[in-house]
């Protein structure tokens, strides 16, 4: 993979294919774990096919927390390849860590889930591929979207008998879902005490909404951490990250990752000879998370 390519990251769109590489692009998704890693971990978990009304619509989604007890909730938001098989792995490594997690269809507007089963077999370079992307996030990255659909996400798991509500909420999101958690965290403030994004896209832009410029809405922890290509396409990112937080004193932490835009998913495919998924680098990001929410989900 390109490690210096200009491709657009996820959560932009990509029109003009003849004028772009996308090599270096994996429109991609969380921190790599497995139904065997969930299991490791400690705690026995269930899992539930669930729908969740919301202003748009039905969102049909996956509810997995630990078979007894109460614990704090977590909203992750899955990349642009939404809810499969991978998105449920990292929910069940987390509920087996001690939280009930839902992991929606983001694209619920559009269609149910899975859109798609893996990402494995993406190819980035492919023009039809990104005549299906394309709309897909456009649904949920519309203006007021994200923000309703959190309100919705929120209010179930307060409803759930398996998430603890006198603890703060956590959401964690993936590509064009690090843009999604920074847009939770603002609009639900008041319940979100921990935001993490990984290989975050569009976080930072020169437009009046960037979701930069929400650091002062926002009360919650923040982690960012930033794949190596990504930082080397747009440096001065982490570093208007960090200004605008500290400016607002938010408590947020940004990392770069000596790994590649969507290293955290083990459904990544293998891009110029080199795999996306970095085990090594997944399982640091991981520790970071849930150093997150142990300080913020209080």
């Amino acid at each position: 993979m390109d490690q210096t390519s200009n491709a657009p990251a996820c959560g932009e769109t990509a029109p003009d294919f003849s004028r772009r590489d996308f090599v270096a692009l994996s429109v991609a998704a969380g921190l790599g774990g497995s139904a065997a890693g969930a299991s490791a971990a400690g705690l026995a978990v269930v899992s539930d096919e669930v729908t969740i009304k919301t202003p748009d619509g039905t969102c049909d989604a996956t509810f997995i927390h630990p078979a007894t007890g109460k614990y704090p909730g977590v909203l992750i938001w899955p990349d642009a390849f939404g809810l499969r098989p991978a998105m449920r792995d990292i929910g069940k490594r987390l509920a087996a860590e001690g939280y009930s997690v839902l992991v929606p269809n983001p694209f619920y507007r559009v269609a149910k889930a899975p859109v798609f089963d893996t990402a494995a077999n993406a190819d980035f370079k492919d023009r039809a591929l990104w005549a299906k992307l394309n709309p897909l996030m456009g649904s949920v990255t519309a203006a007021g979207a994200a923000e309703a659909d959190a309100a919705a996400f929120v209010e179930f798991l307060d409803a759930q008998a398996a998430v603890d509500k006198t603890k703060r909420i956590g959401t964690q999101g993936y590509c064009m879902g690090g843009a999604l958690v920074v847009r939770t965290a603002a609009s639900q403030s008041a319940r979100i005490g921990a935001g993490a994004s990984f290989h975050g896209g569009g976080l930072v832009t020169d437009k009046p909404d960037s979701p930069h410029l929400l650091a002062s809405k926002i009360k919650a922890h923040m982690y960012f951490g930033v794949a190596s290509n990504d930082d080397q396409r747009q440096p001065e990112a982490k570093d208007a990250l960090k200004r605008h937080f500290a400016d607002a004193k938010v408590p947020a932490t940004v990392e770069v990752f000596a790994a590649l835009h969507g290293w955290c998913v083990a459904d990544m495919p293998v891009e110029g000879g080199t795999p996306i998924y970095n085990a090594a680098e997944a399982e640091r990001a991981w520790r970071a998370l849930v150093a997150l929410y142990k300080a913020g989900l209080s």
